[in-house]
């Protein structure tokens, strides 16, 4: 299996391979929100909104490490992109809620 370059980058600091590939993977995740939000048009136009916020220094800095972003307009960007976006396996769920194909009997 062929390494990505985030993912040597990591083990080259230490980290097992397992961890490396988990953040490498988060990164590529992190990539698709933002393209996907990008080609939603969510992107486009000028940055007239303001948010501010607290939140906990360990979950800020697990965000980072995760998504590889270390700049907070970005991290913030990434995760109203994430937001924004619908998910599809949510939404499959709430369409199939209670309903069982034909072949399926249920036992009690």
């Amino acid at each position: 299996m062929e390494l990505n370059m985030a993912t040597a980058r990591a083990l080259k600091r230490g980290e097992t391979k397992a961890s490396a590939t988990r953040q490498s993977a988060s990164r590529s995740n992190a990539a698709v929100a933002i393209e996907d939000a990008r080609r939603a048009g969510l992107l486009d136009g000028d940055k007239t909104e303001h948010l501010s916020f607290r939140a906990p220094k360990a979950l800020v800095e697990a965000a980072k490490r995760e998504s590889g972003i270390d700049s907070p307009t970005d991290l913030g960007i990434l995760a109203l992109a994430t937001l924004a976006q619908p998910d599809p396996v949510a939404s499959f769920l709430k369409r199939t809620h209670g309903k069982l194909g034909p072949g399926h009997a249920l036992e009690f």
